[in-house]
Parts: C-alpha cells; sequence; structure tokens
C-alpha cells in the first residue's frame, strides 16, 4: 500500500511538539509538586485532564493533529471497563481528557519516572508488574477491583503494546481475568492513531484520529467467548476507521485485505 508522505516540514513541526511536550510537561510537573502532598487521588485526576488537554492542544498547533470521539453514549455512567486498541503513544495522552473517571493499567516501569510517576500511582492508575505472567494479572485485577470500588472505570490495552495498525491482533489473558473478577460491562475501543503516530518513529502526520466507544459487552460470558466476541468488536472497528483513515489522506485500501499503513 502506499505511504503517508513525509517531508522536512513534517519532520520540523514533529520535533516542535517534542520540544513543547518535555518543556510543557517539567514545568507543569515542577509547578504541581508544592501542592503534590494534599492532592486527593480526584484532584491528581483533575490535574492529569488538564495536562492532557494542553498536550493535545500543542499538538493541534504544532503537528496540525486533531480527534473526534465516537459513540460517548456507549459509556454508561457507571463504572466499566474498556478495552482499548493500542496503535501509539498517542492514546496515553488522551483517555484522562475523555473519560474523566479511570484508572489506567500502566507499566511499572512508568512509575518510578521522578515526579510524574508520583503523580500517576496518585492518580489512582494501576501499576502492573511485569514479572511472571501469574503476577502481573494478580496486580492488575487486585488494581482494578480497588479501582471499580472506588467507583471508577478501569482502562486497559488487552494487546499490553502498540500494535501498527494491520499487524495480526495479539490479545493477551489480562482483559480476560479482569472481565471475569470485576464483573463489569465491557466497552471495546476502535482508533486509527497509528496512521498518524507511528510507534518508535519522531514524525506525526497531520489529520484527524478518531476515538469509538463500542457496543458494551454484557458481564456474565465464558471466556472464549468473551475474548472471541471482543476481538471482533475491536478488530472490526479499528478496520474500518484506519481504512477511513487513508481514504481520507488520499491512499485507497486494497479491496479485501486488511488496511495496512507505512508512515
Amino acid at each position: 500500500m502506499a505511504a503517508l508522505s513525509s517531508s522536512p516540514v513534517l519532520v520540523s513541526r514533529a520535533l516542535a511538539f517534542q520540544l513543547f511536550f518535555y518543556v510543557w510537561t517539567t514545568v507543569y510537573c515542577l509547578g504541581v509538586l508544592p501542592a503534590y502532598p494534599f492532592l486527593s487521588p480526584a484532584a491528581m485526576r483533575v490535574v492529569a485532564r488538564a495536562w492532557q488537554r494542553v498536550t493535545l492542544a500543542g499538538l493541534r498547533v504544532t503537528v496540525g493533529l486533531t480527534h473526534e470521539v465516537r459513540g460517548r453514549e456507549h459509556l454508561p455512567a457507571r463504572p466499566v471497563l474498556i478495552a482499548s486498541k493500542h496503535q501509539s503513544a498517542w492514546e496515553t495522552l488522551a483517555f484522562h481528557a475523555m473519560v474523566p473517571n479511570v484508572a489506567v493499567g500502566l507499566k511499572e516501569e512508568l512509575t518510578w519516572i521522578p515526579v510524574f510517576g508520583w503523580y500517576l500511582l496518585r492518580a489512582g492508575n494501576i501499576k502492573i508488574d511485569r514479572g511472571a505472567g501469574s503476577r502481573a494479572i494478580r496486580s492488575l485485577v487486585e488494581g482494578g477491583r480497588r479501582a471499580a470500588a472506588e467507583g471508577l472505570s478501569v482502562l486497559i490495552f488487552p494487546e499490553g503494546t502498540r500494535r501498527a495498525p494491520g499487524d495480526p491482533p495479539d490479545y493477551k489473558p489480562g482483559v480476560a481475568a479482569l472481565y471475569s473478577a470485576l464483573r463489569l460491562p465491557v466497552v471495546p475501543v476502535a482508533l486509527n492513531s497509528g496512521v498518524f503516530w507511528r510507534r518508535r518513529e519522531v514524525i506525526k502526520h497531520p489529520g484527524r484520529i478518531v476515538v469509538e466507544f463500542l457496543e458494551p459487552i454484557p458481564p456474565g460470558l465464558g471466556r472464549k467467548q468473551f475474548m472471541a466476541r471482543l476481538e471482533r468488536s475491536i478488530e472490526t472497528g479499528t478496520a474500518r476507521l484506519v481504512t477511513e483513515a487513508l481514504q481520507a489522506n488520499g491512499v485507497a485500501a486494497r479491496a479485501g485485505q486488511p488496511p495496512t499503513v507505512s508512515l
């Protein structure tokens, strides 16, 4: 498939965002630090939303990358388990802005970052021990139960790491363990962020990322039935959004083939 083009202009705009991001994040984290001992988890989530909204505004100004959210009607007022496709770093900068009361399952290494890691934990996010598989699942389930008991939705990326558009899916057992333990509806999330912001690359392309909350999956299904339904929902929705993004950027998907992109 044809690739979205890159240019010196795109490189300079991407570098401008990187500079903005690191300066903004450093200044903001240090500015909040004196108040840190007095911030409740709810207050820290407000701090996180403000950081994410300014970051996304900076991305729009420097790169020309915006986003659209669809399917908000599928998010009930009560806690749910949100299972999202993960294609780029963009998702880690956006979910608190889209879902105010959410605890995110995140790798333990992120909590080691001075100051920033403290904020992640104070906001009620879930630190996942990524050692042995059973230990990781246990830490995820325990954290999910605490978050749900506090009235928070729980966000997990079921594949565990970023997958480029068109890569074969690789769903991990942690999402099934959470589904069984929490007994909450699961809201699948499809997106196309990887078309514009590819993992391990500096360049970010202008355009519009679409995030779509899909029809919830009720609690109580068997493990195999749940996993099959979750994967089908996310992968079908994501393929549709990726194709939409490619076509909007003048890149046509091959008929009958899963959409792929090379940035």
